[in-house]
């Protein structure tokens, strides 16, 4: 519209959009992304100027994002109370700003998690007299995690007579399976490489040791197993490897013993994991089970043969026509008392009372996911 002053004859122009800002959007919802990012949702004003790019800013630190309904804020802080206002701009201005969003609290940041990952223990082995089962791998540190991110646990199982374990894990950290104890040659019984080694036999080629996971990890996984004694009538299995050292050698009177575990205290008492299973003999006495749940070795092919201890990945020890089965790994996590873990279907655990300023959670079988808040 023009108006003409009577009084001069100028034209005036009134209302035009052209030369407008645009009007204010409505305020929509703020939502908490993480522990430094926001959503903040708005909807444009439908009358007025048109508006080319929008703005979102927070209260408190006055930080911005851009962009179309729901514009993403970053550089927040973790555990902190905000609200936020929406302008719309163009060529001419920018409008006043909304009304305030809903007040959001972003997610904590990061928190240190202790861990001790343990993995299966290793099967003792079987004829010959079968060597003990190497421990499975243990692993013990410290990561960072996040709040509301899964983080995937494998407890694993022991293995069966002259089987190796199976791996165990927390997130990205792996713990490799105990190898199993050697055997009769002829029945394709080496010993077996994993977290620990497993022994070797008294008999043929199975006397040699299988490789543990020493160089592999820092501090060291496990250890190797031992070498297996042959002398006709006096054959010896070697001990499987342990966490803290190799399984001892078999010898003409008695099988090996399995190499001993490490102690731990992630739990609020010490407790020891991870030693490997002692070697059968065939006419002597076995040798005794590595500490931390090793299976003791046998003495000739019709005694029983000694298993290694659930939820300590202990090696079980070597037997005559059977070897004990290796113990069951375990996983357990430490972390301050101010986070609340969810275990996820799929996992056995549980959670102790909070003592001196952490929470320890227990998982002792299955596979499933965790996460904290």
């Amino acid at each position: 519209m023009t108006v003409k002053s009577f009084k001069t004859g100028l034209s005036l122009a009134v209302g035009n959009s052209s030369a407008a800002i645009p009007n204010t959007p409505t305020i929509g919802t703020a939502t908490s992304t993480g522990s430094t990012t926001a959503t903040v949702t708005y909807t444009a004003a439908t009358l007025g100027a048109t508006a080319t790019s929008f703005t979102a800013t927070s209260t408190p630190g006055s930080l911005t994002g851009t962009g179309s309904s729901p514009i993403t804020v970053s550089g927040l802080t973790g555990s902190t109370n905000y609200t936020f206002t929406v302008t719309a701009t163009n060529a001419n201005g920018t409008s006043p700003a909304s009304a305030a969003s809903n007040q959001i609290t972003t997610d904590a940041g990061p928190f240190n998690v202790d861990y001790l990952v343990v993995a299966g223990g290793g099967g003792g082995g079987k004829w010959g007299p079968g060597g003990g089962g190497g421990a499975g791998g243990y692993r013990t540190s410290t990561v960072s995690a996040l709040p509301s991110t899964n983080y995937t646990i494998t407890v694993g199982g022991g293995g069966a007579s002259a089987t190796n374990g199976s791996t165990s894990t927390f997130s990205t950290i792996n713990s490799s399976g105990g190898g199993r104890g050697a055997g009769d040659n002829s029945l394709n019984l080496a010993a077996g490489n994993g977290g620990s080694g497993g022994g070797g036999s008294g008999e043929g080629g199975g006397s040699t040791a299988g490789t543990g996971n020493s160089g592999s990890y820092s501090p060291v996984e496990g250890y190797n197993g031992g070498t297996g004694y042959q002398v006709s009538g006096q054959r010896g299995g070697a001990g499987g490897g342990g966490s803290s050292a190799v399984g001892s050698n078999g010898t003409s009177g008695s099988g090996g013993a399995g190499g001993n575990g490490t102690a731990n205290s992630i739990s609020g008492s010490s407790v020891t994991y991870a030693g490997g299973g002692g070697g059968a003999h065939q006419s002597g006495s076995g040798g005794s089970g590595g500490t931390g749940g090793g299976g003791a070795g046998v003495n000739g092919p019709s005694t029983s043969p000694n298993a290694g201890s659930v939820n300590t990945g202990g090696g079980g020890g070597g037997g005559g026509s059977a070897g004990g089965a290796g113990g069951s790994g375990i996983v357990i996590l430490k972390y301050p008392d101010s986070k609340t873990i969810t275990i996820g279907a799929g996992l056995t655990g549980s959670t102790a009372a909070p003592s001196g300023g952490f929470k320890v959670t227990t998982i002792t079988a299955g596979t499933g996911n965790v996460s904290w808040s």
